[in-house]
């Protein structure tokens, strides 16, 4: 009967020890994981924003569309302005990069082109899949997105989009009270429970709510 007593009590000082050890290690395996999909959620905002420049500055506005976007990314062109020529090496010395590059034009040794590229190849070269773009890393879920036109204190008209996912979403499947903890510390500073990149309220904000 002792010796029953003795393996009972090791099996349940051996299972405290494990629940104490797991309580201890959540918090952890969460960060680490929350981590990981907080970087890949990002670098996919920060794509959705560069595609998002690369739009306006042909169709003089931001889209709401996932449609549009991504078949801008996969088929539209750019227009950029490309300097041909090298700067030498003495026009730095004795100036700043921007202002040697300057000097160096005005020399007639570097002259600058307008040339057209492919969005596709000036945007994602391989990076991602396009018609992945919409979507949230690991969960497969879309950002939400949107675009909207505001008017300044002086009436000019911007143009404005946001691209988001909460919290909720991008961290989906990982540990519930970490997640409902998470979104009550935002929501106590008045940040968004999220990633978010763009603004729909403040113009030229490009900005994600990471940086």
């Amino acid at each position: 009967m002792k010796i029953i007593i003795h393996v009972v009590l090791v099996a349940v000082i051996a299972l405290l020890a494990y629940l104490l050890w797991d309580s201890i290690m959540q918090p952890i395996r969460f960060q680490k994981k929350a981590e990981w999909r907080y970087g890949l959620t990002v670098q996919k905002l920060k794509d959705i924003r560069d595609a998002q420049v690369a739009y306006k500055s042909v169709y003089g506005a931001y889209t709401g569309s996932f449609d549009s976007l991504e078949n801008f990314v996969q088929n539209g062109q750019l227009k950029i302005v490309k300097a041909i020529g090298n700067i030498p090496d003495s026009f730095y010395d004795k100036y700043p990069r921007k202002l040697a590059e300057t000097k160096a034009i005005e020399a007639g040794i570097v002259k600058r082109d307008t040339v057209t590229v492919n969005c596709y190849d000036s945007l994602c070269k391989g990076k991602y899949n396009v018609a992945e773009l919409r979507m949230v890393p690991i969960v497969n879920i879309p950002f939400e997105m949107a675009s909207d036109t505001i008017e300044t204190s002086s009436k000019a008209k911007i143009s404005v989009f946001e691209a988001k996912t909460p919290n909720d979403v991008y961290l989906k499947g990982l540990d519930r009270q970490e997640i409902v903890n998470m979104n009550d510390e935002a929501k106590t500073i008045g940040k968004y429970p999220g990633l978010k990149v763009g603004s729909l309220v403040e113009f030229n904000n490009n900005a994600g709510n990471w940086e």
